[in-house]
């Protein structure tokens, strides 16, 4: 068995850029930031941010589109996928990068938060989603983690 997961929260370092293939499906490129505060040796806070490339399809790309802009606050959940190519000049290259299945616009209304924010690549997902909020959030223990 193997499990190809990823799960993000960010913000947007751009504007989404929406393309369409010759077939006519929407693809939807943005680039996510995550950070982390950590203390080095000396006990100074340092503050250390990855960047991820962000892919979507379909109809979730043009949703993207409209409603996600720079510095917006997401969740995405997708797999990782490496592509490589030759460039121009020959050179090879490869790219990391995040197929969304599904992202979740977080923050205020002015951020591109909302009620109805969910934007599912398949149902049984979205109401998986759906039962998860209405769990309460309790502090989790040592105890709690079965292995």
């Amino acid at each position: 068995m193997s499990v190809n997961k990823a799960i993000l929260v960010g913000r947007l370092g751009r504007d989404p850029e929406t393309r369409y293939t010759s077939a006519g499906q929407a693809v939807c490129n943005f680039t996510l930031a995550t950070d982390e505060t950590y203390r080095d040796r000396a006990g100074e806070r340092q503050k250390r941010t990855e960047w991820h490339r962000i892919v979507v399809w379909g109809k979730q790309a043009e949703i993207a589109q409209q409603y996600l802009h720079k510095g917006s606050l997401v969740f995405v959940e997708g797999r990782i996928q490496t592509r490589q190519w030759d460039d121009r000049e020959g050179q090879k290259r490869t790219t990391v990068e995040i197929v969304a299945n599904n992202f979740r616009m977080l923050g205020g209304r002015g951020e591109g938060g909302g009620a109805a924010n969910v934007v599912e690549a398949e149902p049984q997902v979205a109401a998986a989603a759906a039962g998860a909020e209405e769990m309460p959030s309790a502090e989790i223990s040592d105890e709690d983690i079965p292995f």
